[in-house]
C-alpha cells in the first residue's frame, strides 16, 4: 500500500482533514496584512514645512482660522510648477508682496528658500499617524520608507532559508508553532518601537516568522490531503490570502493609527500559537525521520477523528513498515540543499522554479506596493486588488484541476507580463484603463502564486520538499527586495520599469513549459521517485510516437488545453 492508500483507509478527506485545513488557513488570513502592511502604516500623506516665521503663529490641525492659514502658507511656502505647495522648501523670510491680489505667484526658485528646518505639517485627514509622520521620513529621508520594506522582505528571505531546512529536520508542526509565537511577539513589539532602527529590526523578525508560517502551513495541508483533492485545498489556501487583503483594507480604514493597526494584525498569532499544539505532525515526515511509532500514533489519531477507529486499530508497525518502505529507507540517508541540483530531473525542476518564483514575486510586489499613485482612495484600490483574486484564482483552480498545473502556471505568467507591457502604450491621462490593466496583471500574478505553491509541493519529493520550498521562496523574496529598486530606472527611461516588470513573467512562463505535469500524479517521496517518473514519461512518449501519426501527435498538447 502507498501512503495515498493509507489516507483512504483512515478516512481520505474526512472530518480531520477539514478541521486541519480550516485551522491552517487562519494564520494565512493575516499574512497579506503583514506583506503589504506598509501601504498603510508607511503611507505618505500630504505635507509641507512647519511655519513659524510670523509672530510665532503656526498653521496646524488645531488652527481654526482657515483664511489666515491660507495667507500664511502663501507668504511662507513656495509652489512648484503645478502650483502645488512645495513639500521640502520654505521661504527664508515672509514674502509679504504675495498677498497683493495683483501679484503673480512666483516660483520658489526665484526667491531665497531653505529646507524644512523645523519639521513638517502633515495632512491627517486620512491617516492620523504613520511611520512617515512619526519619524519624518520625507524629503531627504524618503528613501528610508523603501528601505524598511526591503528589510522586511530580507527577513522573509532569511526565514525561507532557515525555516525551510529546519522543518525538514525537526518537523512541520514544531516549526509552525515557533513561527506563530515569533510572529506574535515580533509583530507586537514593532508597534511599540521607539525609533526607526528598532522598527526595522522587529519587521525583519516578523518577515522571518511569516516564511515559517507560510511554508509549514502549505506542507501540513498538502501532506495530509488525498491526491485528487490537493488542488481544492490549494485553492482554499490561496483564497484565504485574498480574503486577508479585504481584512487589511477594513482594519486600516477603521484603525488609522499605525501602532494600533500593527497590533491588530499581530496579536491574533498568540491564538494561533496556542491552538497550534493540536496540529498533527505529518506522517510522511515522521516516516522519513525514522519515527515509525509516532507515525502509527498519528495515523490512528486521524482514523479516530474520521470515524474509522477500527481501521486505525488494525494498523500495525509491520503494516506501516511495509507500506512506507520508501519513506523509511530515505531516513537512512541525509539530505541537504545540494540534493536540489544533484540529479538531472530535480536540477531541471529547481532551475525552472527559480524563474517562476522570482518573476511572480518581482512583478507582484512591483504592482502591489505603490497604491498611492493611482490617484483614488487607497482603501478602494486595496479592495479592488483583493477582489480581483477571487475570479482569477477560481479560473486558475478549474485550469489546475481539468487542464493541468503546467499550462495554468505558464498562462498566468505570460498574461500578467503582457498586461504590464500593454500599459507602456496607454497614455497617462487614461488612468482608468491603466488601472484596469494593472489589476488584471495583479490577478494573473495572484493565480500564478496560487498555482506555484501547489505545483512546487507536487514536483519536489518528500525528503527535500521543505528544502525545495525554502529554496524557491528565497528566490521569491529576492524578487520582492529587488522590485522597489527597479522604480529607480525610470530616471533613465520612464517606461523602463514596466518593461522589466513585464518581461520577467513572460520569460518565466516560457520556462515553465520545461516542467513535468503533476495532475493526478502521486506525490513523490524520494529523489529516485522523481527520476523514475521522468523515465516513465520518456517511455510513454516514445510509445505514443510509435503508435500515433506525426500530425496527430503534434496536436496532443492542443487537445489537452482544449
Amino acid at each position: 500500500m502507498t501512503f495515498a492508500e493509507l489516507l483512504e483507509l483512515v478516512g481520505s478527506m474526512g472530518r480531520f482533514q477539514i478541521i486541519h485545513v480550516m485551522l491552517l488557513v487562519l494564520p494565512i488570513l493575516l499574512m497579506a496584512s503583514h506583506n503589504i502592511l506598509q501601504n498603510f502604516t508607511a503611507a505618505t500623506p500630504g505635507h509641507h514645512c512647519h511655519i513659524a516665521i510670523v509672530a510665532n503663529y503656526t498653521c496646524d490641525d488645531n488652527f481654526t482660522d482657515v483664511l489666515y492659514c491660507q495667507e500664511l502658507l502663501r507668504i511662507s511656502i513656495p509652489v512648484d510648477g503645478n502650483q502645488q505647495l512645495e513639500k521640502c522648501l520654505r521661504f527664508i523670510s515672509a514674502q509679504w508682496q504675495l498677498l497683493d491680489p495683483n501679484a503673480t505667484t512666483t516660483n520658489g526658485t526665484e526667491m531665497d528658500t531653505e529646507p524644512c528646518m523645523d519639521g513638517w505639517i502633515y495632512d491627517k485627514s486620512v491617516f492620523t499617524s504613520t511611520i512617515i509622520t512619526e519619524w519624518d521620513l520625507v524629503c531627504g529621508s524618503r528613501t528610508l520608507k523603501q528601505m524598511a520594506q526591503s528589510i522586511y522582505m530580507a527577513g522573509v528571505l532569511v526565514g525561507a532559508i532557515v525555516f525551510g531546512s529546519l522543518s525538514d529536520k525537526f518537523g512541520r508542526k514544531s516549526l509552525l508553532i515557533w513561527s506563530c509565537l515569533q510572529m506574535a511577539i515580533a509583530g507586537s513589539c514593532t508597534a511599540f518601537s521607539s525609533n526607526f532602527t528598532i522598527y526595522c529590526v522587529f519587521r525583519f523578525l516578523t518577515g522571518m516568522a511569516l516564511s515559517g508560517i507560510n511554508l509549514n502551513c502549505v506542507s501540513l495541508s498538502v501532506e495530509w490531503t488525498p491526491t485528487k483533492l490537493r488542488a481544492a485545498v490549494g485553492m482554499v489556501t490561496g483564497y484565504s490570502y485574498s480574503i486577508g487583503q479585504f481584512i487589511l483594507a477594513g482594519l486600516a480604514y477603521v484603525i488609522p493609527d499605525w501602532r494600533w493597526l500593527q497590533l491588530a494584525v499581530s496579536v491574533p498569532y498568540f491564538i494561533f500559537f496556542f491552538y497550534g499544539w493540536w496540529f498533527t505532525e505529518s506522517a510522511r515526515w515522521l516516516a522519513t525521520a525514522g519515527k515509525l511509532n509516532q507515525a502509527l500514533k498519528e495515523m490512528q489519531k486521524v482514523a479516530r477523528i474520521n470515524g474509522r477507529k477500527e481501521e486505525g486499530d488494525k494498523l500495525s508497525i509491520e503494516d506501516l513498515r511495509a507500506s512506507l518502505q520508501k519513506e523509511m529507507s530515505s531516513a537512512k540517508s541525509t539530505h541537504t540543499a545540494a540534493d536540489l541540483v544533484r540529479t538531472e530531473s530535480v536540477r531541471r525542476i529547481s532551475c525552472c522554479l527559480c524563474f517562476v518564483w522570482f518573476s511572480t514575486s518581482f512583478a507582484y510586489y512591483g504592482l502591489a506596493m505603490d497604491l498611492q499613485n493611482f490617484g483614488v482612495s487607497i482603501y478602494l484600490i486595496q479592495v479592488v486588488y483583493g477582489a480581483v483574486d477571487i475570479p482569477a484564482k477560481l479560473i486558475g483552480f478549474f485550469m489546475i484541476s481539468f487542464i493541468g498545473r503546467r499550462v495554468t502556471q505558464a498562462s498566468a505568467l505570460i498574461l500578467a507580463g503582457l498586461a504590464i507591457l500593454a500599459n507602456i502604450f496607454v497614455p497617462q491621462d487614461l488612468q482608468t484603463l491603466r488601472t484596469l490593466l494593472a489589476v488584471f496583471g495583479k490577478g494573473c500574478l495572484a493565480a500564478s502564486f496560487n498555482c506555484a505553491f501547489l505545483y512546487t509541493g507536487e514536483l519536489y519529493p518528500t525528503v527535500i520538499r521543505q528544502t525545495g520550498m525554502g529554496f524557491v521562496n528565497t528566490l521569491a523574496r529576492v524578487g520582492g527586495i529587488v522590485a522597489p529598486l527597479v522604480q529607480m530606472t525610470s530616471e533613465y527611461l520612464p517606461s523602463l520599469p514596466l518593461i522589466i516588470y513585464g518581461a520577467a513573467p513572460i520569460v518565466s512562463g516560457i520556462t515553465t513549459c520545461f516542467l513535468p505535469e503533476t495532475r493526478n500524479m502521486p506525490l513523490p517521496d524520494t529523489i529516485e521517485d522523481v527520476e523514475r517518473q521522468r523515465r516513465s514519461r520518456v517511455i510513454t512518449d516514445v510509445g505514443r510516437e510509435d503508435k500515433v501519426p506525426l500530425k496527430a501527435s503534434r496536436l496532443e498538447p492542443l487537445k489537452e488545453i482544449i
